[in-house]
């Protein structure tokens, strides 16, 4: 049997349907259906907010973009010269060795010319001898009448004194008249043929003297010749280096400000990629609201495009989910979005010159908290039944009742979704505040171990707008080698990578101190030192306790504590504890000891 109301009642006494039933039912689903409602609005405001922030970041962005488009342009033409200047060296590096050969092949023969010029010298000096002996022959007389040594000493000595004593002019004269008659004797006596033969003897050696001074005079025309080339061409050589050290100061200069350049685009390149992250939030919070709109059939004026372009994309890209990652889906969607453009224009002008972020804060919580009015006031529009006066009165008060219970619901899903968007602020506050500080702090500590300012470190979080959802990404750039994926760098390096990570991350909360085992074990002996001089460098700050088998290693710890077994009745294990302070002798300033042990 069915009663009025739609009750049905079976033969077995089981008892269904009626209005209570469909009451209870329609109650049910409205309280989720407001409830997911809700969530979905306060999720799209936030994500309207973000997209209001990103709209202000566009003019730095271009601003960015353009600074990146000069230096690239600088970098560029500042490569150009420098591969310029270089060929430029090389050609003058040419010319020097060329110029020094040159040098080389004359020193043989100037060495000829001296050893030729040495043997004249020589040769002279032994004509001047006998010359001097045929003199001391032929005034051998005469000197000695006039008490010299030579003619020589006279020439240049007794001829003054001779002036001196003109009173003695008369004695000379006897003396000259003695001679005379000495002379007519020796006559006598045949001496003409020897005096012959020594005139003809001095001739002959003038004669030899002269060809001597002919050949010495050519051998010194040679010599000044080649001395003069010589000088011209170590002028050349110093005009040439003197270019040559202008053009390694060109080129110090140049590769400053290449160095300079780079170190540019890499803070560039950072801000770039934060920048990013941040615009890929803005996409995502751009189309959830146009969805939403979707959904709710609100309009939205636009300049290109409609909301009917929103849902062709959403079917897009959960057709391309199949096939590839939804990471590559999404941003197809954003870039199919960013056709539709929203017309601003009838927007009120106190809105349009909102510039201060704190008050466009607080008029978009004022205009969300009107669409919750508004939207509270439609849920209390009740569908007109028909059967309202029969039940008029049991109607008011479940009304009534339903009030009641709404507005509590309300009220306590309101404190929920504040104490769980305080929460999740929170959480994302504190998460943001740890990533940033290590990901400051990971380049220069990755820069610090592999001792190299080429070598770069990045962090970046596969979900930037939840970031503790996801993983997070570490790309590293060792030092002389591209970039490349974290899984194709070798054992050393990706060591020396985790040890960077391990390190920022204790930066930001220092532990009392550090574990490490046997982390030395893939590297090489390079590695190995730049490692151990780091947390030399660090003792101050960490300290560690590593176990190492590599003497290279823990050579430089404060301390040393060895394990090995002890032979006896029963195989027990020994320990051996060694303070290496006591052994270590004093080093240059900057050198020390990790605080390790093994």
């Amino acid at each position: 049997a069915v009663a009025l109301d739609g009750t049905f009642f079976s033969k077995s006494g089981l008892i269904t349907g009626g209005t209570c039933e469909l009451e209870r039912k329609a109650r049910k689903w409205d309280e989720k259906h407001l409830s997911d409602l809700k969530s979905t609005r306060k999720k799209l405001s936030e994500e309207l907010r973000e997209i209001t922030k990103k709209s202000y970041k566009r003019s730095e962005l271009n601003t960015v973009e353009a600074k990146i488009e000069g230096i690239e342009t600088r970098l560029k033409y500042a490569k150009i010269d420098k591969d310029s200047t270089e060929k430029l060296v090389l050609q003058l590096q040419k010319d020097l060795d060329s110029l020094t050969e040159e040098l080389h092949g004359f020193q043989p023969q100037l060495q000829d010319i001296n050893k030729t010029m040495a043997e004249r010298e020589t040769l002279i000096s032994d004509t001047k001898k006998k010359i001097n002996s045929v003199e001391d022959v032929v005034f051998a007389d005469f000197c000695n009448s006039i008490g010299v040594g030579n003619i020589r000493q006279y020439e240049e000595q007794e001829l003054q004194i001779q002036t001196d004593h003109a009173s003695r002019r008369l004695d000379f004269e006897k003396q000259k008249n003695r001679i005379l008659n000495q002379l007519e004797y020796e006559k006598t006596r045949d001496t003409q043929k020897a005096v012959e033969r020594w005139e003809r003897t001095l001739k002959g050696d003038e004669k030899i003297l002269e060809e001597a001074k002919q050949v010495e005079q050519k051998k010194l025309d040679d010599i000044d010749k080649s001395m003069r080339n010589l000088e011209r061409k170590r002028a050349e050589k110093f005009a040439k280096k003197s270019k040559f050290d202008e053009m390694d100061v060109e080129i110090a200069k140049a590769e400053k400000v290449l160095v300079a350049a780079a170190k540019s685009v890499q803070s560039l390149q950072k801000h770039i990629g934060s920048v990013e992250n941040k615009m890929e939030r803005k996409r995502a919070e751009r189309h959830s609201i146009l969805k939403q709109c979707k959904m709710e059939d609100i309009r939205v004026p636009m300049i290109q495009g409609n909301l009917d372009d929103v849902e062709r994309e959403d079917q897009g890209a959960s057709a391309s989910t199949s096939e590839y990652s939804s990471e590559i889906s999404t941003r197809v969607v954003y870039e199919r979005e960013e056709r539709i453009v929203v017309d601003y224009s009838a927007l009120p002008d106190s809105l349009k010159d909102l510039d201060d972020m704190d008050e466009v804060h607080t008029t978009e919580e004022d205009m969300a908290k009107q669409i919750t009015d508004l939207e509270n006031t439609l849920q209390r529009i009740k569908v007109p039944n028909m059967k309202a006066k029969e039940k008029l009165g049991e109607m008011k008060e479940k009304l009534e009742e339903t009030n009641y219970e709404l507005a509590t619901a309300r009220k306590h899903v309101k404190k929920t979704q504040q104490a769980f968007e305080r929460a999740k602020n929170a959480r994302y506050d504190l998460f943001m505040t740890f990533f940033e500080h290590i990901s400051n702090e990971i380049d220069g500590i990755y820069k610090a171990l592999t001792k190299n300012s080429s070598a770069q470190a990045y962090l970046g979080p596969e979900n930037p707008e939840e970031p503790y959802l996801g993983g997070i990404n570490y790309s590293c750039v060792a030092p002389g080698k591209r970039f490349q994926p974290m899984s194709n760098l070798s054992g050393g390096e990706k060591t020396i990578a985790a040890l960077a990570l391990l390190f920022a991350i204790h930066s930001y909360h220092p532990a009392p101190f550090l574990v490490l085992d046997e982390i030395d074990a893939s590297l090489d002996k390079t590695n190995i030192s730049k490692v151990a001089s780091y947390i030399t460098k660090m003792k101050t700050q960490l300290q560690i306790v590593v176990i190492s088998l590599k003497e290279q290693f823990y050579n430089k710890a404060d301390a040393i504590i060895g394990i090995c077994p002890d032979l006896g009745d029963c195989v027990m294990s020994q320990m051996i504890s060694v303070d290496l302070k006591k052994y270590v002798s004093k080093k240059p300033e900057g050198e020390g000891e990790p605080q390790a042990s093994q």
